[in-house]
């Protein structure tokens, strides 16, 4: 389709298309058509918030193709991130017992990309998933890749399954309604990659944000494309973080944290990426990695932005708990991700107790 910018994720029979172009919402039907040509119906799976913006156009252009639309809508939010709303999502495929070869479209942001995914690994051992990010965390990061899951109390994300899509549709115009604090906590995963993997990335940011705060078109088509790019590039070389991909976690164990002691809801996950982000370049400094001017660095990445830094006040023995839940850890000690310059992180295991109270207690500290 012409205007369309197009990434292969190449993983054999796994294999998808990552689409982008702005203003292609209205031609999703006849695209899954092409993909799946013996299928009839889908379930898609939205929230109270997308589903008044976007759920009439989706559902047109899937009629339009010879679709029967079944749509199932839950809260929004990450407090919302439960196995009882994938149950409701299992429910609901149960009930009009769809087929192995009927699609599941999830059509909003990370929470549910993650839920519509999870359950469509579930159901009858596996059903298409497409997905269509409405925020632009979940069109930079999270629907690229095939990480699904939902939140247990104990931890985010604990429960879950690598589930490949079979297409992801990117249109950037939907972006237009999407709140300013959602926008803000998409750029996080954008300056990820920039600090992890690609200094000169991490530099353009510096002159795109202005235009990315106000959704210039050609600032975010740039962010979309290279953070797309990078997702894709990092999960053919490791579909199930065995390596490389769990570079991709910068921030997060700290960021995981944050969400789990706060209470879902408190901070957005690319809010507390950030702050996860800034304390991981302090312990990279601790542990002499990196000097002491990195932290700066990410600082002023977070300010421009607009995204929180302050890091909250828990007991280090809470972060310990909450950081020792996360799914990315394993045995003994913490497996963190750490930089050793901007564009160049390496994973540590074994990080020790005394290393994140040390970093813990840093903050309490003026200095």
């Amino acid at each position: 389709m012409i205007g369309f910018q197009c990434y292969r994720v190449d993983l054999g029979d796994r294999s998808y298309d990552i689409r982008i172009c702005p203003g292609s919402l209205d031609g999703l039907g006849a695209a899954i058509a092409l993909l799946l040509p013996s299928a009839k119906r889908c379930l898609v799976v939205s929230n109270a918030v997308v589903a008044p913006l976007y759920m009439a156009r989706v559902r047109a252009s899937l009629e339009a193709a010879g679709w029967q639309v079944i749509a199932l809508i839950l809260a929004d939010g990450e407090q919302s991130k439960t196995l009882a709303n994938w149950s409701r999502i299992l429910d609901c495929l149960m009930a009009h017992k769809l087929s192995r070869n009927e699609p599941v479209v999830a059509l909003g942001g990370g929470v549910i990309g993650d839920m519509a995914g999870f359950a469509a690994a579930s159901y009858r051992r596996g059903l298409p998933l497409v997905q269509v990010p409405t925020t632009l965390l979940s069109q930079v990061d999270s629907s690229v890749g095939g990480k699904t899951a939902v939140n247990h109390p104990d931890g985010k994300n604990m429960i879950g399954a690598f589930y490949q899509p079979r297409l992801v549709w990117i249109d950037s115009e939907v972006l237009a309604t999407l709140a300013p604090r959602q926008l803000r906590a998409g750029l996080a995963e954008v300056i990820k990659y920039g600090l992890i993997r690609d200094g000169a990335f991490f530099s353009r940011l510096q002159e795109l944000m202005p235009g990315l705060l106000t959704l210039d078109s050609a600032a975010i088509a740039e962010v979309i494309h290279s953070s797309c790019r990078h997702k894709a590039e990092v999960v053919m070389r490791d579909e199930c973080e065995s390596g490389e991909r769990a570079l991709l976690n910068f921030g997060h164990t700290f960021g995981h944290a944050i969400e789990s002691l706060a209470g879902y809801g408190t901070f957005l996950h690319g809010e507390a990426v950030a702050i996860g982000m800034r304390m991981a370049t302090r312990l990279s400094h601790q542990m002499g990695l990196i000097d002491a001017s990195y932290e700066q660095r990410v600082l002023e990445a977070l300010t421009v932005a607009e995204l929180p830094s302050a890091v909250p006040k828990f007991a280090p023995e809470a972060w310990l708990d909450a950081m020792g839940n996360d799914k990315k850890n394993l045995g003994s000690g913490l497996r963190l991700v750490l930089l050793r310059a901007i564009g160049d992180a390496r994973i540590v295991d074994s990080v020790g107790a005394d290393a994140i109270t040390r970093l813990v207690a840093s903050y309490d500290d003026p200095r």
